[in-house]
């Protein structure tokens, strides 16, 4: 994992975290795992396998949230074994954070919880690595305080996600200026290429979405500079049992990595 600790500035490409929304079935989990290593060892990017166990914030009461804390992190555990591959999951609380913490590689910090305090200290304790979704809410400046409560637990192993910033009700925008601000922190920031594209609270019940614009975010972001990206991807995001509504399916992935090198490398030139 110390990969995403080094200064990337003139690595020859960025770092990406991707996955289905949720851990669905084990079938769903491994296929999508399986397609994005491979992709990303001939594409030379470098990869953390990621789905939540459980999904805690939901619309509607009737959305599915999972199938078992026990048996969803099993199966990540088997994709960090049997494919060595890095794993991150969501954590919820402080309890969720000290059992995900068993069976996974890294922990993720969801947007609408950045700013709880034990939850973070919870997860510095584990002494792994923790990244943070700046909050829908939160200024990019406001989220050194949020560093500072994991720093507080000697746990330096930190990264940031920018996830789009509340826009009216049912809408989110992404403000490119997060990205070089939250760098300053000295962290690698991520953008999360589809979670930016949500629109939320839908009189359905149903959070809708964006997917179509995933490539533009995407080339934006690896043309500001971004360490990493994150982008939830499903072979059938119209079966998806979560966030279907703004996931890449998994048969665009490699064109859209294809176009983000060309830009990286293009910026990476000019810089080193």
């Amino acid at each position: 994992m110390n990969f995403i600790y080094k200064n990337l500035t003139c690595n020859k490409n960025f770092f990406l975290i991707a996955g289905p929304c949720v851990v669905e079935n084990s079938e769903v989990t491994f296929i999508v795992a399986e397609k994005v290593k491979a992709l990303c060892r001939k594409l030379e990017i470098p990869f953390i396998f990621k789905a939540s166990f459980k999904k805690a914030n939901r619309t509607s009461i009737s959305s599915f949230s999972g199938i078992g804390d026990i048996q969803a992190l099993e199966i990540l555990q088997e994709v960090r074994n049997l494919l060595n591959v890095p794993v991150i999951t969501d954590i919820h609380s402080t309890d969720e954070a000290l059992l995900a913490a068993k069976y996974v590689d890294m922990l993720q910090i969801p947007a609408f919880l950045c700013r709880q305090t034990e939850l973070l200290i919870a997860a510095g304790k584990t002494g792994l690595p923790v990244n943070i979704k700046k909050g829908q809410f939160v200024s990019p400046q406001a989220m050194t305080f949020v560093i500072g409560k994991v720093k507080s637990t000697g746990n330096q192993n930190i990264m940031l996600t920018e996830r789009g910033t509340t826009f009216g009700y049912q809408d989110l925008v992404v403000d490119f200026r997060s990205i070089p601000i939250m760098q300053k922190t000295g962290l690698p920031v991520v953008l999360d290429c589809t979670h930016s594209l949500q629109q939320p609270n839908q009189s359905a019940g149903v959070t809708g979405g964006l997917p179509e614009l995933i490539e533009t975010l995407a080339k934006a972001a690896v043309a500001v500079g971004v360490n990493g990206l994150f982008i939830e991807t499903h072979p059938e995001p119209s079966k998806a049992l979560s966030d279907g509504a703004n996931m890449l399916p998994l048969n665009l992935l490699e064109n859209l990595l294809q176009k983000l090198i060309k830009i990286r490398k293009a910026i990476i030139n000019n810089k080193c």
